[in-house]
């Protein structure tokens, strides 16, 4: 009753998680039971990477969420992804104990090789899963509700507000490059081993982690549809067509802008944080500015303000990109480029919206 309630009139929502249900029951079946010779059995190499472009999925939902329904362009939303990631990492690394390198049981091999005498505070704690897993959340949350406070408060919208996501985004590269802020620098996070007591290199696990990814998925999806089919949702689209008319007629813009802005940076650290045990590294890397515009660009082409259209795009995007920078290398940004452009010129909607179209027609 209450799926039925938040998917009314959501068709391409349905159909979208019809199909991701399935694929969540197939996928472990053709891993586990069939045997490996056999046509139809998926490796675990394939699942893993089935279960990075689930995380990539949630976070086009994510950038959907905020560009979409509320009008605002992030090109920040790298940070919180990477923010939950490292949260994710923190707590692997944790988890390696004396099976380090160096043999230390508390502190991580890259603090030893710098001569590290103890574990910083900020890393305290991180060896419990449920305190790793609120920090996942609470982090990126706090980080967006305080962008978001300043930026919203003072009426910075537009462009400026575009500039000012990458900005944030590119200052916690640099700063996250630094040896001395304690998160591996260059080289970041890795050498995973285990989570929760299983093995990372273990098939169960993997199959696990995707299921995982998929789980997040759908409740990531269900929970931003109810926010945009709620009170609070058509107001934030109100915002988006006419913000000075919405402050007109009395709403407190910056308090919607500011709860859907951090709800959608939690979905992202969440994301962030499936993708780091899936992918075996984080680093300072995942907070390049090109990133956060490749996201802009998952959802471009699946089609915004429907939800279901950044899943399309982001795994459209992501598996063109895994197999043209394997097959042809070369011609991978060109090949993006172009797709972006012929999207924007002939389906200003995106794919999602000439699929909405061809139903509409029949």
């Amino acid at each position: 009753m209450i799926f039925s309630s938040i998917l009314r009139h959501d068709t391409g929502g349905k159909v979208f998680l019809s199909v991701l249900t399935i694929v969540t029951i197939l996928i472990p079946y053709l891993n586990l039971a069939l045997p490996v010779d056999h046509p139809l059995y998926i490796s675990t190499y394939t699942v893993t990477i089935l279960g990075k472009y689930l995380t990539y999925a949630l976070l086009a939902i994510a950038v959907d969420l905020v560009w979409g329904y509320l009008g605002i362009l992030s090109l920040g939303h790298g940070a919180f992804f990477a923010l939950g990631g490292y949260g994710m990492g923190m707590y692997l690394m944790r988890q390696i104990g004396d099976r380090g390198v160096y043999g230390n049981p508390i502190l991580p091999d890259f603090m030893v090789f710098l001569d590290w005498k103890e574990l910083p505070w900020f890393w305290q704690g991180f060896d419990q899963f449920w305190f790793a897993m609120i920090m996942i959340v609470l982090i990126p949350g706090i980080l967006a509700f305080i962008f978001g406070w300043l930026a919203f408060r003072s009426r910075v919208t537009g462009v400026y507000l575009s500039i000012m996501t990458q900005a944030l985004v590119y200052a916690l590269m640099l700063a996250f490059f630094r040896n001395e802020l304690g998160f591996g620098g260059n080289n970041g996070l890795t050498d995973f081993k285990d989570i929760l007591g299983f093995s990372l290199q273990l098939d169960s696990t993997r199959i696990g982690l995707f299921i995982a990814s998929s789980v997040a998925l759908a409740a990531g999806y269900l929970a931003s549809r109810a926010i945009t089919n709620s009170r609070l949702g058509r107001v934030a689209i109100a915002i988006r067509d006419s913000e000075t008319r919405v402050r007109f007629i009395g709403y407190r813009v910056e308090y919607v802008k500011l709860f859907i802005f951090t709800f959608s940076a939690i979905l992202a650290g969440i994301a962030g944080a499936l993708y780091v045990p899936q992918v075996g590294i984080i680093n300072p890397g995942e907070f390049s500015p090109i990133n956060s515009i490749e996201m802009v660009i998952w959802v471009a082409i699946g089609g915004r303000y429907t939800l279901y259209g950044g899943v399309i795009g982001a795994l459209l995007v992501n598996y063109s990109k895994t197999f043209l920078t394997s097959a042809m290398p070369e011609i991978w940004l060109f090949a993006l480029g172009g797709l972006f452009i012929v999207v924007t010129i002939f389906l200003p909607k995106g794919i999602a919206g000439l699929l909405s179209k061809n139903r509409s027609a029949k």
